[in-house]
């Protein structure tokens, strides 16, 4: 399987957010980029769930089609959750760390 940016987006959020070292820096652009990711997905799976709407509402429409569409939809949403729920641990570990520089300081 090739690795999409997608993937290497998510293989690194989940070293950062098992405690792999990282930077400030590179803290604020894994939570920009994971952000991103979240807001595609979500995209990506509205559009989806549309379209499987407007599929059976056509008369048109085979089976094939839904089908497809919702074999999409189906591997979407875990990657959603995935995405969610390591932004969130991102930005708690995030905080942990700033908290730790400052009272360094």
């Amino acid at each position: 399987m090739a690795v999409t940016p997608d993937i290497a987006l998510l293989v690194r959020l989940r070293e950062v957010v098992a405690d792999e070292p990282v930077t400030e820096a590179e803290l604020r652009t894994l939570t920009e980029q994971a952000d991103g990711l979240v807001r595609a997905l979500r995209a990506q799976l509205e559009t989806s769930e549309r379209r499987v709407d407007e599929l059976n509402a056509s008369d048109g429409a085979s089976l094939a089609e839904i089908g497809a569409e919702l074999r999409r939809v189906e591997s979407l949403r875990p990657s959603l959750e995935e995405a969610r729920s390591l932004l969130a641990d991102l930005d708690e570990r995030a905080r942990r760390l700033r908290t730790s520089w400052l009272l360094r300081q």
